[in-house]
């Protein structure tokens, strides 16, 4: 139990971070300098009005200084961040390499979910930084596809499921752009995709190519009746693809598999 704490309580500080990532990233300002600041004032943020999760709530979502009113992006990211670490934790305690990488993982999801959801772009930090650190982690770590291997071959399984995964959404878009005469995929989701599989390898990539649209087309159908939208963001819905394939995709294909041969 105290375990879970601690890791509860760092994943409420590294969702903190990932706050001043989506804020900062799409303006493309530097996420280290200067430190947190109010938006609107520009004052710092002292120590004791930033502590993760327990500041909003006894700021009760204002910054002391000028008044004015804290997103609950804020909050939601950091419980958020803590609860899917100590989730991972819980899972993955066995096998140390796969709580790290997946926890890394997992980061540049969230910052790419609300980076999408705001702005409609997921920044080439997160997706083309996914992929490099993918690929390395890959090779210090092989064991994160389940196996025993030489460094290189988990640097090739890496590589092959970033290739995999890219290609996936980018035909998608092709046809799509063909059937619609307007893009239908951006750049910022190929590269995601791409990065999902340098994390997760080809099989998983491919599961979460399939399950991404059951949410997306769902949500998406919604908004076109509610409020007659024609495009979604689609990297929130990947994300959520790439969480499910993380925490239940070795079993899904176990029961798919066993069920076909």
């Amino acid at each position: 139990m105290m375990e879970k704490l601690i890791v509860f309580v760092f994943g409420s500080i590294v969702g903190s971070f990932l706050n001043v990532c989506i804020y900062r990233l799409p303006k493309n300002e530097s996420v280290v300098i200067p430190a947190s600041h109010c938006p609107n004032c520009k004052r710092p943020i002292p120590w004791h009005d930033n502590i993760p999760i327990l500041s909003y709530i006894i700021l009760r979502a204002k910054c002391r200084f000028c008044g004015s009113k804290i997103r609950f992006r804020y909050f939601i990211v950091e419980v958020l961040t803590a609860i899917l670490l100590t989730v991972l934790f819980a899972a993955f305690r066995g096998t140390p390499e796969k709580f790290f990488a997946y926890s890394v993982l997992t980061c540049g999801l969230i910052v790419a979910t609300f980076v999408d959801f705001e702005v409609q772009e997921i920044p080439d930090q997160i997706t083309l930084g996914g992929i490099l650190i993918g690929l390395v982690l890959s090779f210090i770590f092989p064991s994160i596809f389940g196996r025993e291997a030489a460094r290189w071959h988990g640097l090739i399984y890496s590589a092959i499921g970033a290739v995999v995964g890219g290609l996936s959404i980018y035909i998608i878009g092709f046809f799509g752009e063909l059937a619609f005469k307007r893009e239908a995929m951006g750049g910022g989701d190929v590269k995601l995709m791409a990065a999902i599989g340098a994390f997760l390898g080809w099989k998983l990539v491919i599961m979460t190519f399939f399950i991404a649209p059951v949410f997306g087309s769902m949500v998406g159908l919604f908004l076109k009746m509610k409020e007659g939208r024609e495009i979604i963001p689609y990297g929130p819905y990947l994300s959520l693809g790439a969480l499910i394939s993380i925490f239940w995709g070795e079993k899904i294909l176990q029961v798919l598999f066993n069920g076909i041969f």
